[in-house]
Parts: structure tokens; sequence; C-alpha cells
């Protein structure tokens, strides 16, 4: 579970299409109190576009935090196992809006996404990853799927952070669409309740050979 924040500028790319910037449809309900559980159960979730890949929706109350189970939705991501934390200002820094997720809640988790894709085009996802700062292990670690397949793993040390510094550092991974649809999940690796904190997620469709 959980962190303060301070928005940190998102990082341009150029001669891509940009899905996600963390501003698209409100696809959620919103949770209802600090360490409550989020929404009821969904069976799927599929979008047009990638969105709202910094866990914008729904809105935590300030200074508190939801807690989501497997089956349950945070706007367009689905909790596919276990369960994590979406934190909201006051607990700890976001890399960018309101709002980041902590992969772990009592038990490492995984979110995923499904939304719409091109066969045969490349695609690439950056994303801004920190530690829960709160407790151990010192190193937090997870994973990058795509389509079920781990296509990245990641490791985050929180040695010298702080709530008011989590130090998020951007990572990138490509993958090209073998499909019309495609799933992208960030899983937790870490073992107890402090875990990897995910945000600022987004998804490129390359238009030259800049990804890659």
């Amino acid at each position: 579970m959980v962190v303060n924040r301070t928005v940190l500028a998102a990082i341009g790319m150029a001669g891509v299409l940009v899905f996600g910037s963390g501003t698209g449809t409100a696809l959620a309900v919103s949770a209802d109190s600090a360490g409550m559980a989020g929404p009821a159960p969904q069976q799927s979730i599929l979008v047009s576009y990638f969105d709202d890949g910094s866990f914008e929706y729904p809105t935590v109350p300030a200074n508190s935090y939801a807690t989501f189970s497997a089956g349950q939705s945070i706007g367009p991501w689905l909790v596919t196992s276990g369960g994590v934390d979406l934190i909201h200002s006051g607990f700890w820094q976001a890399a960018e809006g309101n709002q980041s997720v902590d992969l772990n809640a009592l038990q490492p988790g995984t979110v995923a996404q499904t939304f719409t894709t091109t066969p045969g085009t490349t695609y690439t996802v950056t994303y801004a990853v920190a530690g829960n700062v709160d407790s151990g292990p010192t190193v937090k670690t997870g994973q990058v799927l795509v389509d079920g397949q781990v296509f990245q793993d990641f490791a985050f040390d929180i040695t010298g952070k702080t709530k008011t510094n989590m130090g998020y550092v951007k990572r990138q991974v490509t993958f090209v669409a073998s499909g019309t649809t495609t799933t992208l999940a960030f899983a937790s690796t870490t073992q107890g309740a402090a875990g990897p904190v995910l945000d600022d997620v987004r998804v490129t469709a390359c238009s030259c050979s800049c990804c890659g």
C-alpha cells in the first residue's frame, strides 16, 4: 500500500501517436473511503484505445487510498490477480496526475488493460516505476506482460527514497501487435504489503523508426 506527490513533467515523444496520457474517458465508479474495497467485480474491460495510464479514475479522497481485489476495475484497468492499492495525494508523490498504484495490497497484484491494436504495428510502452517506502523489501520487483507473455522484468531500490521524493524511474518496452486487441499487464513479484509503485503508463504506435 502507500505515499504524497508532486507532478513530474511528462516526457514527450517525437514521431509517435500517443494514447492514454491520463485524461481519458471515465469508465469507473468511485471508491468509498480509505482502505475500503473498490467497485463491484467486472468480467472484462475492452477500450478502443489505451486510456488512463495515470490511474486517475476513480478518484480516491485526498490523503487516502482504496484497495481493489482480483475481478475489480480501476477505470479501464482490471485487477486480474491478488490486490492493489490506488493511492491519492497526501500519501506519496505521483509521477503524473494525482494518483498512482501500489501493485501490492496485502499480497502481490496484477493490473491489466485490453485495448484495440493493429496487427503488425509496433507499439512502445513507457511507464514510471518507484516503490512503497513504508516497509521492505528494499528492492521491489515486477513484470510487464503483453498478452500473458513476460516482456520485461523491472526492479526498484527504495534506498534513500521518501514519500515526497519517490525517485520515479522511466522504463520502456516495445512489442509488435499480433491481433486486433492486446492486453497489457503489470504484475508485482514482490511478497508482502509494500510493492512496486506504478504510474504514467503510455502506449505509442510507432510511425517512424524511432521506436524499438
